[in-house]
């Protein structure tokens, strides 16, 4: 009898069993089937929950600095605008690196566009461009420029060059803008004032255009210059100073015009959030400079090699600070390179009165050059040398080449383009 009353029991249980398990299978089948839009909410819910606890505990990237972790900020509740944020980024670097960037190291193969590249200086700075493998888009009209300074780079498929004036808009899709298009000497500038003071303020429409058709902010940096700085009261110069300059006078176009598109610069920055370099740019000189362009160094070489006297302006005691071309490259590229805005003077320190300038012209070419002196030009500075204090701490920069090691290699170069034809020998130009 208890035999069967265990039979029945175990026949049960299995009948029981098989019908749950139905039922189970067939609940499974009609939801899947039926309520497929309740499966839907609940899968998009689960995700949103997981991804929740993933972002919380991890570090974001941020496009324009270094990784924040959100638990040890308050990003999430109160967001950092990118002013702020960059000033925390240059406070981080300041501490730990001093914002020094390995510029034979990068990420990709960036798309660059150079605006006066075929320039003095935005042809040195090509070279270095393409060297480190990026491709590079020249926009120049050759008011001052040349296209010979480019001839080496014609063959190449990672360069492009083409003739537009920057006062007109052009659409292109570019990484990076370095802006030298502006014409730097005395001579050039004064030629058409009205163009000089436009050429700043109508460029950053292509700026935006830029940026619009990109819908990603390409980093821009700006060559401001020393002449910012006006007639200084205060030596040498750091960023700090506000200067002092005639904006009426004869050169106040290249001045104010200058001290305009810094204000433009930091007003797209802070606006709308656009990335803004600013370097403010001391006495230059090197290979490619204009041999006739007014500028002190280029005049004082020329007029030597043609046993020429050398013109000094005034009582010769006036001082200026002169940097060589690739040192002045070096500093923007860091600058780009970097997260810091600026300004930043990039200049040599080294200060000479245009007499001791003439004196090592004289070492250099020729003992017997003579010097003859004209009356002073009208705003000329008494004095100019940068403070680069800010430089070293967050650029990790300071130039290398000193006046005596550069000037015999733009000699060079001045005596071949004279006596020699126009043809240049890149291959024999610094790149320290």
């Amino acid at each position: 009898m208890g035999s069967d009353n265990e039979v029945l029991e175990k026949n049960y249980v299995k009948k029981h069993s098989m019908v749950k398990r139905f039922s189970l299978r067939n609940s499974i089948q009609y939801v899947l089937e039926k309520q497929r839009f309740v499966c839907l909410l609940i899968g998009v819910a689960t995700s949103i929950v997981i991804f929740s606890g993933v972002s919380v505990s991890s570090p974001i990237l941020r496009p324009d600095f270094e990784m924040i972790n959100v638990q040890d900020s308050i990003v999430l509740n109160n967001p950092i605008p990118r002013r702020i944020a960059y000033e925390l980024v240059d406070e981080a670097d300041h501490i730990n690196t001093g914002g020094k960037v390995p510029l034979g190291l990068k990420s990709k193969n960036r798309r660059i566009l150079v605006t006066g590249g075929a320039g003095f200086v935005g042809s040195h700075l090509v070279d270095r461009l393409i060297a480190r493998g990026d491709s590079v888009i020249v926009v120049d009209n050759f008011f001052t420029g040349k296209k010979e300074n480019l001839l080496h780079h014609f063959k190449n498929p990672r360069f492009e060059l083409i003739r537009h004036d920057v006062v007109e808009p052009i659409l292109l899709e570019v990484d990076q803008i370095y802006h030298l298009a502006c014409p730097a000497s005395p001579v050039h500038y004064k030629y058409n004032p009205v163009k000089t003071i436009i050429s700043f303020s109508h460029y950053f429409k292509l700026l935006s255009l830029i940026r619009d058709t990109k819908r990603v902010g390409a980093r821009f940096l700006l060559t401001s210059t020393s002449e910012v700085y006006g007639d200084p009261l205060q030596h040498p110069q750091a960023e700090t100073y506000w200067g002092n300059v005639n904006p009426i006078g004869v050169r106040s176009c290249y001045d104010e015009g200058k001290r305009t598109a810094e204000t433009l610069a930091m007003d797209y920055h802070r606006g709308l959030n656009i990335e803004v370099r600013i370097a403010r740019i001391f006495n230059t000189y090197g290979p490619r400079m204009c041999i006739d362009d007014g500028r002190v160094v280029s005049n004082f070489v020329a007029q030597a090699l043609r046993k020429e006297p050398m013109t000094v302006y005034g009582d010769g005691k006036q001082t200026r600070s002169f940097q060589y071309v690739s040192d002045l490259v070096e500093g923007l590229m860091r600058l780009m390179e970097g997260n810091h805005v600026g300004p930043f003077n990039l200049g040599n320190p080294g200060e000479f009165t245009m007499l001791e300038l003439a004196k090592v012209v004289q070492e250099t070419i020729d003992p017997n050059a003579k010097i003859e002196f004209r009356p002073n030009t009208e705003d000329d500075p008494h004095k100019r040398k940068p403070d680069i204090t800010k430089a070293k701490q967050l650029l990790g920069w300071e130039p290398a080449v000193s006046l005596r090691q550069g000037l015999p290699m733009m000699v060079d170069d001045f005596r071949q383009r004279i006596f020699g034809g126009e043809k240049q020998d890149s291959s024999s130009l610094l790149t320290i």
